[in-house]
């Protein structure tokens, strides 16, 4: 028998990681977070079945790297979504995981003390802490889910989610979709294309079996019962945007032809906004005029916003960061950020 090594050569270690189970236990969803959630979610289907006919807003940081920052900024934007809220379903973007074309950090789940340590049972903690915090203070939250493991244990929190323009392809995301609890947005690919968007759309609605874990972590068969809570998110491909009149009719004609609901979100980021921040609110104005012109399709868009405008690269010292400002994608400052949703009240 050879002695000859084949398996893991290139895994250098294993550390056995917290249960979804164990982690509810330890931070656990309190009466007043588990009802914004679960309200978030009825109210967004609501409005996907047209029983709710206010316009949905997904406002907030590019990613979470510092939990005292979302807080103050949930508390600005559940101030503001009290007074905006008969109009306007608002949801603070709380984005944990970050995609990367090659290398780079990975969000706050897989290194929340931006050091390279990846403390990931670390990140979990503080991120479960955080959406029980901002679900305390009665306002939703929408995140993007990336690992099919990390859904496991942040599933759960979130009033809505996102699948990303990288992942929605994936036959993986569309399966772990299938048993989502939330409404789930499916972004367009990259490169522009629907088709890839709306398949996906067709494919979460069925049952699925695959390979999982349960509560307890434990290797599992995952049957599903199929999620039609689902849409198709516009954020340009190509490097071109998707958002003008000719292009909404376009995919209302996917829509239709894939006998799928006609809602459509839009994402004013990416390359909707040519990756420039400051022309999110360009993508808005459009989106405005549309929707006054009598669009029946668009339902919702989605705002990277931050409470100071701009980025920045991580540091190696972390103190030397400016507070309230995305070490991702740059983002609109609080003040535009809340000038554009009272435009938006005003609108609707």
């Amino acid at each position: 028998m050879s002695d000859k090594k084949l398996d893991n050569i290139r895994i250098e270690s294993f550390t056995k990681l917290i249960s979804p189970s164990e982690i509810r236990k330890q931070i656990p969803l309190s009466p007043q977070a588990t009802e914004t959630i679960d309200k978030g979610r009825s109210d967004f289907c609501s409005i996907l079945n047209n029983e709710d006919n206010r316009f949905v807003v997904i406002v907030g940081p590019c990613s979470i790297h510092d939990p005292k920052a979302a807080i103050e900024y949930a508390e600005k934007l559940q101030k503001l979504n009290e007074e905006l809220s008969d109009k306007l379903l608002i949801m603070m973007r709380v984005y944990f995981e970050k995609p990367r074309t090659t290398t780079g950090w990975k969000g706050f789940i897989n290194d929340p003390f931006l050091n390279k340590t990846c403390d990931m049972e670390a990140g979990i903690k503080l991120a479960r802490q955080l959406l029980v915090d901002i679900a305390d203070l009665g306002l939703p939250t929408a995140t993007e889910l990336l690992d099919p493991i990390t859904a496991a244990y942040i599933g759960e929190m979130v009033s809505w989610a996102a699948i990303g323009a990288r992942t929605t392809e994936s036959q993986t995301h569309r399966q772990m979709t299938s048993g989502l609890s939330a409404p789930i947005g499916f972004k367009n690919n990259s490169d522009g294309n629907l088709d890839i968007a709306v398949n996906a759309m067709k494919s979460a609605k069925s049952s699925h079996s695959f390979l999982g874990i349960d509560d307890e972590g434990n290797c599992s068969i995952l049957k599903t019962k199929g999620n039609h809570a689902t849409h198709i998110i516009l954020r340009g491909g190509n490097g071109r945007p998707n958002y003008h009149r000719e292009d909404i009719e376009e995919c209302e004609a996917k829509l239709k032809k894939s006998e799928s609901q006609l809602k459509i979100m839009v994402d004013c980021s990416h390359e909707n906004s040519g990756k420039n921040h400051e022309k999110q609110h360009f993508v808005i104005k459009d989106i405005i005029a549309q929707k006054q012109e009598g669009n029946q399709s668009i339902f919702g868009l989605m705002i990277e916003s931050n409470l100071g405008p701009g980025n920045q690269k991580i540091t190696e010292n972390i103190d030397d960061l400016e507070y309230g400002v995305s070490v991702t994608d740059a983002c609109i400052g609080w003040e535009e950020t809340e000038d554009l949703l009272r435009q938006l009240h005003k609108t609707f």
